[in-house]
């Protein structure tokens, strides 16, 4: 049995897999999936598990040289938008319209559903590389 770090199966190997650019897609409970891109279910109920949770230990295990996040959030809860972007740290983040992060999120190699019921708690997360 894994001891540390990510327990979920499928996020871990897919995060073990993931090379420079490769995208993941961690979403609130009602983003959709485009067809073809491979789905984690995540959600167990509202809140559970909640997105900045997942996304916190997503970004301890995944390098990331960027992100993308939906623009709205700068007016519809900035607070939120704050707790996302101290996550993320120095990493270069993208805010672009929901519409779009939609359409972008059909080149996401994974896309995991969070219990999150916060509107536009959806992000696209760029590999990088650790050299």
């Amino acid at each position: 049995m894994k001891k540390i770090g990510i327990l979920n199966a499928e996020i871990s190997k897919i995060i073990a897999e993931s090379a420079h650019t490769d995208m993941i897609m961690i979403g609130d409970a009602g983003m959709p999936v485009p067809k073809g891109v491979k789905f984690i279910d995540l959600a167990v109920s509202e809140g559970i598990p909640g997105f900045l949770d997942v996304l916190e230990k997503v970004l301890e295990e995944l390098h990331i040289e960027g992100a993308v996040i939906d623009l709205e959030l700068k007016e519809k809860n900035p607070q939120y938008r704050e707790k996302i972007l101290k996550l993320l740290g120095d990493a270069k983040v993208e805010e672009i319209p929901h519409e779009e992060l939609k359409a972008i999120s059909k080149n996401c190699v994974a896309a995991i559903r969070t219990g999150e019921f916060t509107p536009y708690s959806n992000i696209i997360l760029k590999s990088g590389v650790v050299f």
